[in-house]
């Protein structure tokens, strides 16, 4: 297997609401809610949304839909400065995500913050000095 991830997939309670949260975070998309799936273009990976339930049904009619607490991930966006952390928390918040934890000078020597999204996907934004990216905004991995 080549080690990859194309795609992660969000199964959503409201598609049309967190189709809006996505959008107004800048993710661009050529999908709609009608189409019954969002596929949102980003800097190496797609990020899908798709509703829970069908997600769960898809996966076996036996697996039943069932979110609540943490589920130990989390996703990332890294940024290029500190002050772009504060910028996208604050979009994050602007577009109804909570923000978890304010962005601070963290114990890995980075800064960051977390918020969650309409579902409670919950996000770290962060920065770290030492971090360099590809043309297409996807970390370098050495």
């Amino acid at each position: 297997m080549e080690p990859r991830i194309s795609i992660i997939t969000l199964g959503v309670q409201d598609l049309k609401a967190s189709f809006e949260f996505y959008s107004e975070l800048g993710f661009p998309s050529s999908k709609t809610p009608e189409d019954g799936i969002i596929f949102f273009k980003t800097g190496g990976v797609c990020l899908a949304l798709y509703p829970l339930d069908a997600l769960a049904e898809d996966v076996s009619p036996d697996f039943k839909a069932v979110k609540a607490g943490f589920s130990g991930i989390t996703l990332a966006h890294n940024t290029r400065s500190k002050q772009e952390v504060d910028k996208v928390l604050t979009l994050a918040a602007k577009a109804g995500g909570k923000i978890e934890k304010p962005a601070q000078d963290v114990f890995w020597g980075g800064y960051s913050g977390y918020f969650s999204d309409p579902d409670g996907y919950l996000w770290e934004v962060a920065y770290g000095d030492c971090w360099e990216f590809n043309d297409d905004g996807s970390l370098v991995i050495d």
